[in-house]
């Protein structure tokens, strides 16, 4: 890639589907990667050219949706031509748009999904309250136990009942007479139907649920892992009522244990209808839908989905699971089998990973209280990003959970925003204003503000150094000021800290020396960074690719 090329998409490919688009949509800033064929010249011999383009995920006043103003930005750089932001885009270029997205991920964490209702086997109504009974923090005083996804509860007067259940994998055939009403369900034991459910009371139900404006049900029964009739027959009653999204358990996670079975049907009935909605508005902004170009979505997994079938359950880690394939592509050598531990640090948070030649996958996963049975990368996410504000609690130094995300932003981002990690390390010289994007203030023309930093952090600085007067004035000894830089480089150490954690649990805590791992450094903000938590974990080995910053989207 090359900044100076301004070679354009040859005049015999206009028109022709050439355009390969990939796009990150992270909490503070949009990645977007072109790739298109060009004509070879002397001083440039490739026949590719790759653009990027880096805009921060909210800008409410210059467009409505990053991602599409991404791809607008890539095709003008492509073609030559001016596409203006109001009209929809042509897709007569595009070939192609891959895309991982926060969407499902913020909509769980802040509890801004569709309203919906849980259908379970009656008498299991408080079933994701009371939840399995684990209790990970024992001796809190207080403990806020997270809200359940549903609004209503449909009880469903049926009940099943696995017959001599064993743990023998090859059980002894079993007889059924007459009248047993036993049936085999699909993992080959034996089930007994005890009571089948009345249908028109269910249908009363369900019409009553419909009634009150919910459109999105999760149906989850006991057993259904193994039989599946009784939920198959419900979801057909709530679509022919007219429920625009419906969950079965027995089809998104065939698997024992109810409670994790019911609690992933209700994410997906929650995030679901977002996704789509999103993905249907985002459609409309080109001018021939999705109809003639491919476009695919990053699965929690490290897959590829297709837009139709891409669903909110396996939407949670979108973003993150595409840093995890392309450090593991460009980090990795399978000639020199040594383990990378990934660092992706964004705006927001800061995930990390291991990767030693295989994907590591998990099954079951807790995600803002909420237990998913589906297969996700293991991947670990700490609330400390180039966003993250800092504060000066108690006489300590804290660095997030709270963070500006891309708007306000941070102070330097010239909207009136709080101190953040992207400040400390633009004070201390880390972070280069004139190579950072130029596109701030009310032209998205402007680099950072460094001035309105500096001035924040002497405030701080005075504020510090007032309390901590305060503080010794009964011991005589007086402490030397410290300075606005001093201050800065204090709340990156806490932050340095706080992303060693989360990597020593993935290698040490699973029996891995971290010392003899490389890292991997990726993200906006990975490579300010990357240099202090190695030598904090003892690693001597940082790999930085070029595309570092966007390589969620590479």
């Amino acid at each position: 890639m090359d900044s100076t090329d301004s070679r354009l998409l040859p005049s015999s490919c206009n028109g022709k589907h050439r355009v390969r688009i990939s796009v990150d949509r992270g909490g503070t800033f949009t990645d977007c990667i072109g790739v298109f064929p060009v004509e070879p010249t002397a001083a440039d011999p490739s026949e590719e050219r790759i653009v990027v383009v880096k805009l921060l995920s909210e800008d409410p006043a210059h467009y409505p949706d990053a991602p599409r103003e991404g791809i607008r930005r890539i095709l003008e750089l492509a073609t030559g031509r001016l596409h203006p932001r109001d009209a929809p885009l042509d897709t007569s270029n595009i070939e192609s748009i891959r895309m991982g997205t926060t969407v499902a991920t913020n909509a769980l964490l802040e509890r801004k999904g569709e309203p919906c209702a849980l259908v379970v086997t009656q008498g299991f109504h408080d079933l994701l309250k009371i939840g399995n009974q684990a209790r990970p923090r024992i001796f809190d005083l207080a403990i806020a136990k997270p809200e359940v996804l549903y609004q209503r509860v449909v009880q469903v007067d049926e009940r099943v009942t696995l017959v001599g259940y064993a743990m023998d994998p090859r059980p002894a055939p079993r007889e059924s007479h007459d009248g047993d009403n036993i049936v085999v369900g699909r993992s080959g034991e034996h089930v007994r139907v005890l009571k089948t459910p009345d249908w028109a009371a269910v249908r009363q139900q369900l019409q009553q649920v419909f009634e009150s404006g919910i459109r999105s049900v999760a149906i989850c029964l006991m057993h259904a892992y193994t039989f599946a009739e009784h939920e198959e027959k419900i979801g057909q009653i709530a679509n022919e009522i007219g429920f625009t999204h419906v969950t079965l358990s027995s089809r998104l996670s065939p698997m024992v244990k109810i409670v994790p079975r019911a609690h992933s049907a209700t994410a997906d009935a929650y995030l679901t209808p977002g996704i789509r909605r999103y993905v249907d508005g985002f459609a409309k902004e080109f001018d021939a839908g999705f109809s003639d170009i491919r476009v695919d979505f990053m699965q929690s997994d490290g897959g590829l989905a297709p837009v139709e079938h891409f669903s909110g359950l396996r939407a949670i880690l979108s973003g993150p699971a595409a840093g995890v394939v392309g450090y593991s592509v460009t980090s990795f050598s399978p000639s020199q089998p040594v383990g990378v531990v990934g660092f992706d640090m964004g705006g927001t948070s800061t995930d990390v990973s291991r990767f030693g030649g295989e994907l590591e996958h998990v099954f079951e996963t807790t995600t803002a209280g909420v237990t998913i049975q589906a297969p996700q990368l293991d991947i670990n996410t700490v609330a400390a990003g180039g966003g993250s504000r800092l504060f000066f609690r108690n006489g300590l130094m804290v660095v997030g959970p709270e963070s500006a995300g891309a708007y306000p932003g941070p102070a330097c981002y010239r909207n009136g925003g709080p101190l953040c990690i992207t400040d400390a390390n633009l004070l201390l010289g880390r972070l280069r204003a004139e190579h950072f994007p130029h596109i701030f203030g009310p032209n998205e023309n402007q680099p950072l503000d460094a001035d309105t930093t500096r001035s924040l952090f002497e405030q701080m600085a005075e504020q510090i150094n007032s309390e901590m007067r305060t503080r010794h004035m009964l011991s005589g000894a007086a402490p030397r000021d410290k300075t606005a830089e001093e201050i800065a480089l204090g709340f990156l150490q806490v932050a340095n800290e706080t992303m060693c954690r989360p990597i020593r649990t993935l290698t040490e805590a699973k029996g891995h020396d971290v010392q003899k791992h490389a890292l991997a450094c990726f993200g906006g903000a990975g490579g300010q960074h990357a240099c202090a938590v190695a030598a904090n974990l003892g690693i001597r080995r940082v790999f930085v690719h070029r595309l570092a910053s966007v390589l969620s989207a590479y």
